[in-house]
């Protein structure tokens, strides 16, 4: 699973932490770990992440937001390297 911490801009009190966190919530493909004013850690099992999706919901709730970091665990970077490439039969 890979993590990502998005930073928020316009976060001011925990009204604004509630609406980020729904508004994440309610995204397809996002697992909210953590939301603390001007930043959220997510993460996602889909490949590609919706970070994109992310973004906007955030928006859509009045804040702006970008990556800050992310994190691929080995496991999962193996499974996706490995559906990509098949090794021969034979």
């Amino acid at each position: 699973m890979a993590e990502f911490t998005l930073k928020i801009d316009g976060m001011h009190c925990g009204s604004c932490m509630r609406r980020v966190s729904q508004a994440l919530a309610a995204t397809p493909g996002i697992v909210v770990n953590e939301v603390r004013i001007g930043a959220a850690r997510v993460s996602s099992d889909e490949n590609p992440p919706p970070l994109g999706l992310a973004i906007a919901a955030i928006a859509k709730a009045g804040y702006t937001a970008y990556l800050e970091s992310s994190t691929v665990d080995a496991a999962s970077t193996q499974t996706s390297l490995s559906s990509k490439n098949p090794s021969p039969q034979g």
